[in-house]
């Protein structure tokens, strides 16, 4: 698996509540900072309150061994209690040249809900690429590894979204 090619991954699971209730969870862009092991701060930008496609939001990311990082998120689908999708970008230029524009994103997340016998199948994905992001810079540093390298970040990428979307069944399920 090459990072050219946009690998992805995902994760889903069923939760024992209405779709209403866990959209509510899932388009709370705090409650990843509460349950992921790499994403631990972020804010809505430039006066938006909330999902709306182009409304963007900053995350803070930390990594055992990694120099704190920040990221901008523009949100690119919104289809109320059905999907929300968000491209995240490199404003900063710490992997090269700034990228502001969601056609150079650093990936693109979204959260797929889907009513099944009285509760909700809750998928999480991603896609890697095509920007410039950690992941080049290992790659870049060690050509011959791309595919494990690839191969390790989405392992981490799906041990967060295991965390997240267990965190989302949990609340969702004890109603709060």
């Amino acid at each position: 698996m090459r990072y050219a090619d946009g690998p992805g991954t995902q994760c889903e699971v069923i939760v024992r509540a209405a779709v209403e209730r866990v959209w509510g969870l899932v388009t709370d862009i705090a409650l990843p900072a509460r349950l992921s092991p790499e994403l631990h701060q972020v804010a809505w930008l430039a006066g938006a309150d909330g999902p709306a496609v182009g409304a963007r939001f900053e995350g803070h990311n930390r990594r055992v061994n990694m120099r704190d990082w920040r990221t901008v998120s523009e949100v690119i689908e919104l289809t109320e209690c059905r999907a929300f999708a968000w491209a995240v970008m490199d404003l900063d230029g710490r992997y090269g040249d700034p990228v502001s524009e969601v056609p150079g994103a650093l990936a693109r997340w979204r959260f797929d809900l889907t009513p099944e016998d009285g509760g909700t199948r809750v998928r999480q994905s991603v896609v890697i690429g095509p920007g410039r992001s950690g992941v080049t810079l290992a790659i870049e540093a060690r050509p011959e590894l791309e595919e494990k390298i690839v191969a390790f970040r989405l392992d981490e990428l799906r041990a967060g979204m295991t965390a997240t979307l267990e965190g989302v069944k949990s609340l969702a399920e004890a109603g709060r």
